[in-house]
């Protein structure tokens, strides 16, 4: 593979797995030049072009959230049809139309971006597409049909010579026809046929002479394919409307060709577009499937990754247990734990991270995260021994391990798996030590995994080493893939070596080859595990403790709204009655004055029925009466905000919320429902 960018070594290329995540990226192109950008990807070297990439990307992503994705389909590959255009070379048919439908692409996504200028700046300024192409990609589109095949109208000459074709092919199965009728006798079988481009009838090889020349034979013999003397000069004359046809259709070519030259450069902007949109897109459903976001980048080389997956096991359906990583500038992080534990998958999932930032990738994280920007990713991951260069398993890991101590520096990520293993332990142990000392020297942010119990120790001695681990569960015998900060984690080897099938008897023998300090420093670190662990659980009970509680308040809420619209729409119906009584009682005044004002005398029965009726109205307007309504406590009442006209307000004595109709001094002309009154401004 073929190192495209100084960012990283060939390597650290192939110890992250970075030509899968390459792959995974072209999978998801609909074109050919897609996908050859994304399998070619190049890191950004710059964080004003990465912004800008990041930008597109994430437009991309958020249109196709959205349920609008960039219209890219159809993408042909063009590139050897421009490069036969920059000869100035007449296109073939299928050049033609692949060109035809790349600009009809580039149309469509122009009238796209068109409508979303606000909500897409980045990817408008991606596709600037010239508009005077679009006349370009009417001709070739409408020079073909669906097939394929060039129309008739394509040239007024064209449409004159197919008709002649059409006319005089016509004529010829006219005759061949004619003939089959009087031949019949002689015929092998009734039809007609093309041998050579000349037209036959099948003559028995037995029968008397035919008048016409023998083109060829069936397999046996048996049957001659003759063309009629009497057909010849028709077939000649349509040979040459034949010739004159593809002279006229290659004429077209040549035209078209033309077209598409004059307007080169802008072609070859469209087309580039397109590829770098494709991308674009790819890389959004690259993100969509993947559960990734975009990340902004951080001022300093930090890595501070939230709920971080390895992205190739997401891609693949794998469930990857999320973890919280990090590393920054001029310290190193130590992993240790069990083997098969995550420890590699962490590493990578570092490594990718920073790779993926670097190329305006989404990553596979939570937000909230922070990725910085890192010149250079250096890695030692994996054996790299090898018998044709006389290389052992350490002397391979030492040679990568120079060559990152002489690469490293500030804004360097440096991953180191197991280092300084497969030698001496206690030698190891020191050589790793210094190697790791020396790259916080130098400002490296660095990440390394060990089983070195005195690199676990100098993590608690130096500021600049960070314990981390990947837990075990001793009760099921399994690794919990989740990366822990803070704690150092226990090899674990004979608890592993146990559950791959060692016998317990050799188990129970190496635990008395054991020093007394090994089972110390174990028993510690197995204490500090189960108090995480315990934490831990504390933890997610007080989150579940807090969800309930916020679950209950919001169901309360919901009651208490309840209870109030109930409320007001007892009141309303109250205030409706209401309203209806003093109607009521308003027209009963009314027949009464009307009737006292009568020219008649009225007798004593109806005096009595007047009075009855003046004193029940009477009663009902009457403190304590039915138009009154019980008062709140003016003590509970809170002055309201801004009086003016249109304001809600609510009136405690009336229970109820209404709107200012006028404000009059210390008084409101107030409506609420049909219900119109006066009320006193210290009342609402």
């Amino acid at each position: 593979m073929a190192n495209l960018f100084p960012a990283a070594t060939d390597k650290t290329l192939t110890d992250l797995d970075w030509p899968r995540v390459l792959e995974a990226l072209a999978a998801r192109c609909v074109g050919e030049p897609g996908r050859r950008l994304a399998r070619a990807l190049r890191l950004s070297t710059d964080r004003a072009s990465l912004a800008l990439v990041q930008a597109q990307g994430r437009e991309a992503l958020e249109a196709l959230d959205r349920g609008e994705p960039l219209p890219i389909y159809g993408l042909r590959d063009v590139d050897p049809a421009l490069e036969r255009l920059k000869m100035n070379a007449v296109l073939a048919p299928h050049e033609l139309r692949d060109l035809g439908a790349t600009l009809a692409s580039a149309r469509t996504l122009r009238r796209y971006l068109g409508t979303r200028r606000d909500r897409m700046p980045a990817l408008v300024s991606l596709c600037t597409f010239d508009p005077s192409l679009d006349p370009v990609e009417d001709e070739l589109t409408d020079s073909f049909d669906h097939d394929g095949l060039l129309v008739d109208h394509a040239s007024p000459r064209l449409r004159e010579l197919r008709q002649q074709f059409r006319e005089a092919r016509d004529r010829i199965v006219g005759r061949l026809e004619e003939l089959m009728r009087r031949y019949q006798n002689i015929l092998s079988d009734a039809f007609w046929t093309e041998r050579e481009g000349r037209y036959v009838l099948p003559v028995r090889s037995d029968a008397q002479r035919f008048p016409g020349i023998v083109h060829t034979a069936s397999g046996s013999g048996a049957t001659l394919f003759v063309e009629p003397r009497a057909l010849i000069p028709l077939g000649n004359r349509l040979k040459v409307i034949e010739a004159e046809v593809r002279r006229e259709e290659e004429a077209v070519y040549a035209r078209l060709s033309g077209l598409l030259g004059e307007k080169l450069p802008s072609v070859l902007a469209a087309a580039e577009a397109l590829a770098v949109a494709d991308l674009r897109a790819a890389s959004a459903r690259l993100g969509r499937d993947g559960r990734m976001v975009y990340v902004e980048v951080a001022p300093t080389p930090v890595l501070e990754v939230r709920d971080g997956r390895h992205p190739l096991l997401v891609l693949d359906g794998i469930d990857a247990v999320p973890s919280d990583l990090s590393a920054e500038s001029g310290r190193a992080v130590v992993i240790s734990g069990p083997n098969a534990g995550g420890k590699t998958v962490a590493l990578k999932t570092l490594g990718l991270a920073a790779l993926m930032q670097r190329a305006g990738l989404p990553v596979a994280c939570a937000p909230g995260s922070h990725i910085g920007f890192f010149d250079r990713v250096l890695s030692d991951v994996g054996d790299d021994q090898s018998l044709a260069r006389n290389l052992s398993t350490f002397s391979a890991h030492i040679t990568n391990v120079a060559a990152i101590l002489d690469a490293a520096g500030p804004s360097s990520l440096v991953l180191l798996d197991e280092i300084a293993t497969g030698t001496d332990p206690r030698e190891g142990e020191a050589l790793a030590a210094a190697v790791l000392d020396q790259l916080c020297d130098r400002r490296a942010a660095v990440v390394c995994t060990t089983h070195y119990e005195g690199l676990k120790v100098l993590a608690l001695s130096d500021d600049r080493f960070i314990n981390a681990s990947v837990g075990f569960d001793l009760a099921t015998m399994n690794p919990t893939f989740r990366v822990i900060t803070g704690v150092p984690g226990s090899s674990s080897a004979l608890a592993v070596a146990r559950r791959y099938g060692i016998p317990a008897e050799v188990i129970d023998r190496a635990g008395r080859f054991l020093s007394r300090e090994d089972r110390d420093f174990e028993q510690m670190v197995g204490r500090l595990n189960d108090e995480r662990r315990a934490l831990d659980l504390a933890r997610a009970s007080a989150e579940r403790a807090r969800a309930a509680a916020e679950q209950k308040q919001r169901e309360l809420e919901v009651e208490v709204e309840r209870l109030r619209d109930r409320s007001r729409a007892v009141v309303s119906k109250e205030a409706e009655s209401l309203v209806a009584a003093v109607r009521q009682a308003r027209d009963d005044l009314r027949a009464a004055q009307a009737r006292l004002r009568g020219r008649a005398p009225l007798d004593e029965g109806e005096l009595r029925t007047l009075g009855r009726t003046i004193n029940d109205v009477a009663g009902r307007a009457a403190l304590g009466g039915e138009f009154e309504v019980n008062a709140m406590a003016l003590d509970d009442v809170r002055p309201a905000g801004d009086l003016r006209k249109g304001a809600r307000v609510y009136v405690p004595r009336l229970r109820l919320e209404a709107e200012i109709l006028e404000v009059m001094d210390d008084q409101l002309r107030i409506a609420a429902g049909p219900l119109k009154l006066t009320v006193g401004a210290h009342e609402v």
